[in-house]
């Protein structure tokens, strides 16, 4: 008989998408083998309604809650007079915590996960406290919120330096009342713990996963561009502000760099719900913008480079862990690169600024470095195995099973 989780996702786990979905999907899928999973998540996308059948064919209880942004907006603006991150009255709702209050008593649930900290707020307090709480934070979001504050103009420097401020002291709080905090790399870890000092014992990472058979260079695709043009991707979600960011930096500062000495490089920008600034970068000579593909595979599959030029980042970046698994060469920004068990200049290439990155381009598409392709994908195979990242997490709620025995 399996043990009863309570499982808290602060954005339906499924479809595995976008970044923040494949890691709580994977811990979900991942979590059902060994656990009875009653799952609570939020559905910010009416499209995602779809996947409800899915995710109960892996939980004993699936609870699903809508949330509009436009009105989350507006109720976040709570968080102003009571003096807390606008991050936590957006993903209030009574209808969830009545939920999480009532499953906890009717199954006897005493182990609970909790996936980003905004879904902490639903096991915070003393009540709690006979239930084993983990929390993976996956990255720092409020030092995320400090990295946009200072790419910002006042009003909204002011704001999200305050969303910084407040979330912090949230996230510190509850790393003290949960027993294992968990965050997606080391370097992740490394830096809470500089910021939560109080915690330090309680910190852990476990690395996020690539499902290697599925992004494997060995799988025959059709190409999905013209013959004879060299290609640079980049892949995301294009409604992202830190990926529209990164996609209009390279766009203006480092592809006409680029295609000045290669006129027949081609730039694809891949990904759903693109903004109107980067729908508008499609207008442009050598960009194309496709939107919402089917399967982001065939082209990374047929591309000359993958590139990953954050300037605001935290935690681990998906679209480079996936293109490395295709054997696709990369070249990313400290900010991208940054928490990944990588090589630069050998599993990967690091570049700084937008010379740089221009340069280490140019140079791919011109001197392509095969031993680089073979060199990432090893990097992905020996590094970042779904199960064998996992089984930190489920250790540690098995630890804790053991001694309620």
């Amino acid at each position: 008989m399996k043990t009863p989780l309570l499982y808290l996702v602060h954005r339906i786990p499924y479809p595995p998408n976008k970044g923040d979905k494949i890691r709580s999907y994977h811990i979900l899928s991942y979590l059902a083998k060994s656990f009875d999973i009653y799952l609570g998540a939020f559905v910010d996308d009416p499209s995602d309604w779809q996947y409800e059948s899915e995710l109960e064919a892996l939980c004993k209880i699936v609870h699903l809650v809508g949330l509009n942004p436009r009105r989350a907006k507006i109720k976040s603006l709570i968080g102003l007079t009571k003096g807390v991150a606008l991050t936590i009255p957006y993903y209030h709702s009574k209808k969830m915590q009545d939920w999480v209050d009532l499953v906890l008593d009717d199954f006897n649930i005493t182990q609970a996960v909790v996936f980003s900290s905004a879904m902490a707020q639903y096991l915070s307090g003393k009540k709690y406290n006979g239930i084993q709480r983990v929390i993976d934070f996956v990255d720092v979001d409020s030092d995320k919120w400090a990295q946009y504050g200072k790419k910002q103009t006042w009003p909204m420097s002011s704001i999200y330096a305050r969303e910084s401020q407040c979330l912090l002291s949230f996230e510190r709080q509850i790393a003290k009342e949960f027993d294992v905090n968990y965050f997606v790399s080391e370097t992740e870890a490394r830096h809470f713990k500089s910021l939560a000092p109080e915690s330090i014992n309680k910190v852990d990472h476990f690395n996020n996963g690539v499902d290697t058979d599925y992004f494997s260079p060995l799988k025959v695709f059709e190409n999905p561009y013209k013959n004879g043009l060299k290609i640079v991707t980049f892949t995301g979600a294009m409604d992202y502000w830190a990926n529209v960011d990164a996609v209009v930096w390279f766009a203006n500062a480092i592809f006409p760099q680029i295609v000045a000495q290669n006129s027949n490089c081609n730039m694809y920008i891949i990904g759903s719900s693109p903004t109107e600034q980067v729908k508008s970068l499609g207008k442009r000579k050598n960009i194309i913008v496709t939107g919402r593909v089917p399967d982001v595979r065939p082209y990374l599959s047929y591309a000359d480079i993958s590139v990953a030029p954050l300037r605001i980042a935290r935690g681990v970046q998906n679209k480079v862990l996936e293109a490395m698994a295709m054997s696709c060469m990369v070249v990313a920004s400290p900010e991208a690169a940054e928490g990944i068990s990588a090589n630069p200049g050998t599993d990967f290439v690091i570049a700084d600024n937008a010379n740089k990155f221009a340069s280490a381009c140019l140079n791919l598409l011109e001197n392509p470095n095969n031993q680089m392709c073979t060199n990432a994908r090893r990097c992905i195979i020996e590094n970042y195995s779904w199960p064998t990242n996992l089984a930190k997490l489920q250790n540690s709620l098995h630890a804790n099973t053991a001694r309620t025995l």
